[in-house]
């Protein structure tokens, strides 16, 4: 670990907390005889995917998003448990009021990640070490945390030691020690991305940062290329703010089979409204456009949005205004997803799209600055 006194050379402290395997960890805390044993959330139909999965369950291969009948099949003598939000969302707010008292600025990221302002503090590692116990003794819940410069480092330092880890890193240290990582490995590098990049033979960050800058602006464009660079190069100096420039929230819920039935779908709707809205609330977000995605089975994706002329939170709100677009559109062919969304900033500050489906149902807010 860095020694404190070096601290004076960073221009910001960020601090990163990303709690354990979120909702398996909140669902063996009710449920203590399920700890060391292969526990797996996800759906029980034949479509539903993976929520989370304990670390002994990942020792089988099993992860995140991977359909739940492969990860039966991986893991047969896993512990598969169906999901309950509302029990995760009230984790979520009993963890997130202790980050809240811990500084002054936080920036929730859902509801197991929030970034923390460190910078002023006399001791930013006792800080946060003192936070970690307070949430293992009073949520009953294990966290990994990452220290750095920005919250670039803080981010890919908290994932580096899970479960329960504590990293603090310069951004020089982040270059060392995860040059030779896979580009993927920074958020902001999605998997389209890499496949471009290994077509260049640029397989890690080391070699994405020291790639000749014209050759990458060929492939990338020049400014795309210039924050690729960036990225591999651990420079970063978005602020932590409550004002989120970008927020992504999800809802949702598979089908075993499609569902042609207005009145389920609109019932359906309704739900996942409500999921959404109690998300929104529990971190104090809002947000004025209201949208819905619907894919038909030829694939085609369709969206419709409306601007609201004030922001809002509130399933009373935001229900009847999904539900008239979801009415008014009217697909040529069957429909194989729709969705509906509201950005979730507090103030808002942009636009929010969602989808969910006939076959898999999901609702998602995101805003933009």
């Amino acid at each position: 670990m860095r020694p404190v006194t070096a601290f004076a050379e960073w221009p910001h402290i960020i601090g990163h907390i990303d709690m354990d395997a979120f909702y398996v960890s909140v669902e063996i805390r009710r449920r203590p005889e399920l700890r060391g044993q292969p526990v797996i959330v996800a759906g029980t139909g034949s479509r539903s995917v993976v929520t989370t999965a304990s670390y002994e369950a990942r020792r089988f291969g099993v992860g995140s998003a991977m359909p739940a009948a492969r990860a039966r099949r991986l893991c047969p003598q896993g512990v598969f448990l169906a999901p309950d939000f509302a029990y995760y969302r009230e984790a979520s707010r009993q963890v997130m009021s202790m980050v809240r008292a811990t500084v002054e600025t936080v920036e929730v990221v859902g509801l197991d990640e929030a970034y923390l302002d460190l910078t002023g503090l006399a001791d930013p590692p006792a800080t946060m070490r003192r936070l970690v116990a307070e949430i293992e003794r009073t949520a009953g819940l294990g966290c990994s945390i990452g220290i750095g410069p920005s919250k670039l480092v803080a981010k890919v330092a908290s994932d580096a030691e899970k479960p329960r880890g504590f990293v603090v890193l310069s951004r020089e240290q982040a270059c060392q020690r995860f040059g030779a990582s896979p580009c993927g490995l920074v958020p902001g590098i999605g998997p389209k991305t890499v496949e471009r990049l290994r077509a260049l033979r640029v397989d890690t960050l080391a070699a994405l940062a020291a790639v000749p800058a014209a050759a990458l602006a060929a492939r990338f464009g020049p400014r795309l290329a210039a924050e690729l660079q960036r990225r591999a190069r651990f420079e970063d100096d978005s602020p932590v703010t409550e004002e989120r420039k970008v927020i992504s929230e999800s809802r949702e819920v598979t089908f075993d089979e499609d569902i042609r039935d207005p009145e389920r779908l609109e019932a359906i709707l309704a739900q996942l409204v409500d999921r959404l809205c109690d998300g929104l609330r529990a971190q104090r977000r809002r947000g004025r456009t209201v949208g819905i995605k619907v894919r038909l089975d030829d694939f085609s994706t369709h969206t419709r949005a409306r601007t609201l002329a004030e922001a809002v939170a509130s399933a009373d709100r935001v229900g009847p205004v999904a539900l008239e677009l979801l009415r008014r559109f009217e697909p040529r062919g069957r429909s194989a997803c729709w969705g509906c969304g509201s950005p979730a900033s507090s103030p808002p500050t942009g636009p929010t799209t969602s989808s969910f489906s006939w076959f898999s149902s999901e609702v998602s807010a995101r805003t933009g600055a």
